[in-house]
């Protein structure tokens, strides 16, 4: 027997009706925006999360609007990644909603990430170094394959078309990213800074609506952070791309980003642009440690 999982605006009439879902999708409803909250991408709706005793998240609300490069910074086990899990499925919130466009979910279908316009990176490197940095990227593409594995195996007609399409995406991206010298050498052999290069534009490769980067400068030169920064702006702007990332850096985020979320002990301290959270007292207590006007908002 099916069980209701969500509701759904009936078209025209405001109204909620009930609808079956499959139970893995926990979709809890969808909503039909007034046109002033159209833009909303991504949110989140009273988050909460515990590990035993101790408190990860706690009533936690956001809200990232399309195109925008958002920050969310805090001090170590502010709650940072257990938020980015969330989002992404991994862990599902003792309370709270997670938003993707007008549907909202109790736990995200981490399976369907990619279809949901949803791509990520990891603090830690995460790519196949035995691969090429080309391979590595097309295995981004990998959701948008419906041939059989027969026809995989054999090369026939629709699966030798994907293999065509990912591999011309593939390739823009590396020229997008600077990265088509190094195609064809194995991503366990390049230097630190281009491998999380080559993270980036696999993740770049599926299109997505909504990139989320964990710790995208962790480990990097000064030098490789400016590169990287700029290739996160180059992708906003010229992909419409909706940027959240994670980022200890706080020059790198003061320079980036449009708005910034702070955390601390799981509690959301703060919520705003970079001007904003500069001059905020309390972030300034409880992550930066010094006066607003030592802050280099410039970014690197």
């Amino acid at each position: 027997m099916h069980s209701i999982n969500y509701l759904q605006v009936a078209p025209g009439t405001g109204a909620f009706r009930e609808q079956v879902a499959a139970p893995e999708i926990e979709l809890v409803r969808q909503v039909e925006w007034p046109p002033q909250q159209l833009d909303t991408i991504l949110g989140l709706e009273g988050i909460s999360l515990s590990f035993g005793g101790v408190v990860a998240l706690d009533n936690i609300d956001l809200t990232v609007r399309s195109g925008e490069i958002r920050a969310i910074i805090g001090p170590n086990g502010a709650g940072k990644s257990s938020l980015i899990n969330i989002i992404c499925g991994v862990y599902r919130a003792n309370r709270g909603l997670v938003q993707i466009g007008s549907n909202f979910y109790r736990r995200v279908p981490t399976q369907k990430l990619a279809p949901l316009g949803i791509a990520r990176t990891f603090q830690n490197l995460a790519l196949f170094k035995g691969l090429s940095v080309l391979n590595n990227v097309t295995a981004g593409r990998a959701y948008k394959v419906r041939s059989s594995f027969i026809g995989q195996t054999l090369r026939l007609g629709r699966s030798r078309r994907e293999t065509v399409d990912a591999r011309e995406r593939a390739m823009q991206i590396l020229e997008f990213l600077d990265l088509t010298h190094s195609c064809d050498r194995l991503a366990g052999t390049l230097p630190y800074g281009l491998q999380k290069r080559v993270e980036l534009a696999r993740a770049l490769v599926a299109g997505p609506a909504i990139l989320l980067l964990d710790e995208p400068m962790a480990g990097m030169t000064t030098f490789e952070k400016t590169e990287m920064s700029e290739f996160i702006r180059a992708a906003n702007r010229q992909y419409g791309t909706t940027i959240i990332l994670i980022e200890h850096d706080i020059g790198v985020v003061m320079g980036l980003c449009d708005h910034i979320a702070v955390l601390d002990y799981g509690r959301k301290i703060a919520d705003g642009t970079p001007e904003e959270i500069r001059a905020d007292q309390g972030v300034i207590d409880a992550y930066l440690g010094v006066a607003p006007e030592n802050i280099d908002g410039g970014g690197i």
